[in-house]
């Protein structure tokens, strides 16, 4: 205990160091200033818990199991392998990394909160087409990291593949935008770029990324920066594949409601298809709600002092209104004295487990999924090392064990979402609406009224949303890394600190516009095109290493707590504002921000620097001037 004390307590506070602000933001956000209280707290607690352990043994498992294979097949495969086989090897590789990834499970269980009658393509993608949408994201990833691998042995910059792809994107989201059906699905899309980007994903393509890089960098042109970018079309391709599986089920028509369609959920009987379900569990909800009723002693306590209390209000009904003397009188009024109901400050719900959630089945659950996630990669990687490079790790490696940590991590961290994260920010998303509308809040079965104006509890929404982006990326330890790295590969140009705020203020604005699409309801694309057309005028003037590390800049921000907390109470707004059949779209845009405030920060950088260098020069050219000047007065 006194050796393994220290090191499992510095890898528990890592983890803790990403996560705590994140969630103490939205619980004291939620409790003091929304004054709602906290449902399933003791529950949100121990996943928390579960989460940061899972976390530990996860990122632990990474480093010890899956992290010496890619890196030995990385540095290896280049040398003694040709071209197809390398690239074969990529695709599998980038395919075998998204399954693992924890923030894919995410995408199942956000099937749960779509309205079939709403976004029936999105509904059954979510749903009945679940396998063939986690296998279509990671075809993508695949497919990314086979261009990837070509563009370091032929050195293109990551521009000139970039710009393309991201046209293309454009055009299509311009195309699905028109069609109803197909619109719907443009926030799940965008966000599957996002989710792909992973402590999973990013660490093993990084490891053959550097492997080729080795190999090819003597006599190519390849520079310190060239590891960059890979992750950038990662994020890229996946979202063209999921685009591409909508656009074949729609012409398919097996979707929800097509005439096709072949799955088993059918509409509620009580529920008409004109009405959502979010709509009837409303009209549920409004029935419970009404004036309390007043107790004798309430009654006896009037009768005696006359006075209301401050939870009681009266009207008249019936009654002759005269004015008399400056004053109105009513006479012979019926008054009907009501009591309001009041509910009292509480910091944590009498619910603090939810007991409908079968606890053994969830922890069966999570293993299966690790269990599919995890070994077949590292089974993966372990037959190309032996079979086909015919290398063997060294005696001293931990391989075994770091393949069971990421089990058990992977295990408790499904686990701590079911637990945790998904009720936290499912919560906290249905309530943030009280700050503009009247709303039954999450967890409790009287309405309350909205608690300012709707333009100013709107803007408090927003300001909610950028704060709780900005402080939560600078929370992200791989943005600490990403900046020790720009400030190296730059020489000090772009420092750190300026990198981390810039990406950070990116992230922030990114999810207050989230925010704002969900409160108005616009259509993503009309918030991604100005976006990403200021991305691309921006892309194509900057130097080539700037465009390398912003737009890889985007993948520290979808984190694996950030994912779910952000998918969840994307759902848990878009159930509570009318029109809205989903929660998706917030993380594409929380995506596109860091790039654009990078970059602009980065072409900044790089105008300022010029000045001061045209400064020094003139002043020098001055003082060689004025030296001849003296010499030829002196002479």
């Amino acid at each position: 205990m006194r050796v393994l004390w220290p090191y499992a307590k510095g890898n528990f506070y890592k983890q803790l160091q990403g996560i705590w602000f994140i969630v103490a933001y939205l619980i004291l956000f939620q409790v003091f200033f929304l004054s709602l209280p906290l449902v399933y707290s003791l529950m949100i607690a121990v996943g928390m818990v579960v989460v940061v352990f899972g976390l530990m043994f996860f990122m632990e498992g990474l480093r010890l199991g899956l992290m010496p294979l890619g890196e030995v097949i990385g540095s290896t495969m280049p040398k003694q392998s040709h071209m197809v086989m390398i690239l074969g090897f990529a695709f599998l590789l980038g395919m075998g990394a998204t399954f693992a990834e924890p923030a894919i499970a995410v995408l199942k269980a956000a099937g749960q909160g779509v309205q079939a009658d709403q976004a029936p393509l999105l509904f059954s993608l979510l749903n009945d087409f679940s396998g063939e949408l986690v296998a279509s994201v990671g075809v993508g990833v695949g497919l990314a990291v086979m261009l990837g691998v070509l563009r370091f042995f032929y050195a293109w910059p990551l521009k000139y593949l970039a710009i393309p792809a991201l046209l293309i994107l454009l055009a299509f989201s311009y195309f699905f935008n028109q069609n109803p059906v197909l619109a719907d699905v443009l926030g799940l899309a965008w966000d599957c770029g996002a989710v792909t980007t992973g402590p999973v994903t990013v660490p093993l393509v990084l490891a053959l990324g550097i492997g080729v890089c080795r190999v090819v960098s003597s006599g190519s042109g390849s520079s310190s920066h060239s590891g960059f970018g890979i992750v950038t079309l990662a994020s890229v391709f996946p979202i063209l594949a999921v685009l591409l599986l909508a656009l074949f089920h729609y012409g398919q028509q097996d979707y929800y409601g097509a005439v096709n369609y072949q799955g088993d959920y059918q509409m509620p009987a009580q529920v008409s298809q004109n009405v959502s379900l979010h709509a009837q569990d409303s009209v549920e909800k409004d029935a419970r709600t009404g004036a309390a009723e007043i107790t004798e002693q309430e009654y006896q306590a009037y009768l005696d002092s006359g006075q209301l209390p401050n939870n009681f209000s009266f009207a008249f009904d019936g009654g002759e209104a005269k004015l008399i003397d400056g004053k109105i009188v009513v006479a012979n009024p019926e008054v009907i004295i009501n009591k309001t109901p009041v509910r009292e400050f509480t910091l944590f719900s009498q619910e603090t487990w939810d007991y409908s959630s079968p606890f053994l089945e969830n922890i069966k659950q999570s293993f299966m999924d690790a269990l599919r996630a995890i070994i077949p990669l590292c089974l993966f990687l372990y037959v190309v090392l032996r079979m086909v490079l015919r290398q063997r790790l060294g005696t001293d490696n931990d391989v075994g064990v770091g393949v069971a940590f990421a089990l058990v991590g992977m295990t408790l961290f499904g686990l701590g979402i079911i637990l945790g994260l998904t009720p936290l920010g499912s919560q906290l998303g249905g309530n943030i609406p009280l700050t503009f509308a009247s709303i039954v809040p999450w967890g409790l079965d009287l309405q309350e009224e909205a608690l300012f104006s709707p333009h100013l509890g709107k803007m408090i929404a927003v300001v909610f949303a950028f704060f709780l982006g900005y402080g939560a990326t600078l929370a992200e330890p791989a943005l600490n890394a990403l900046g020790d790295t720009v400030e190296k590969i730059t020489v000090g140009a772009f420092r750190k600190k300026l990198l981390m705020q810039s990406v950070a203020m990116g992230v922030g604005l990114g999810i207050a516009a989230g925010i704002i699409k969900m409160i108005y309801n616009f259509p993503l694309f009309w918030m991604l095109m100005p976006a990403y057309g200021v991305v691309l005028v921006l892309t194509w003037f900057s130097p080539h290493s700037f465009v390398n590390f912003a737009w890889d800049s985007a993948g520290v921000t979808t984190g694996p707590i950030t994912v779910p907390l952000v998918l969840a109470m994307g759902l848990g707004i878009g159930g509570n504002i009318p029109g809205v059949s989903d929660g998706f779209g917030i993380l594409a845009l929380a995506s596109v921000g860091p790039i654009m405030t990078v970059l602009t920060v980065g072409l900044y950088t790089k105008y300022t620097q010029r000045q001061l260098q045209n400064q020094e020069l003139q002043a020098s050219e001055s003082d060689r001037g004025s030296e001849y000047a003296e010499s030829g007065v002196s002479s």
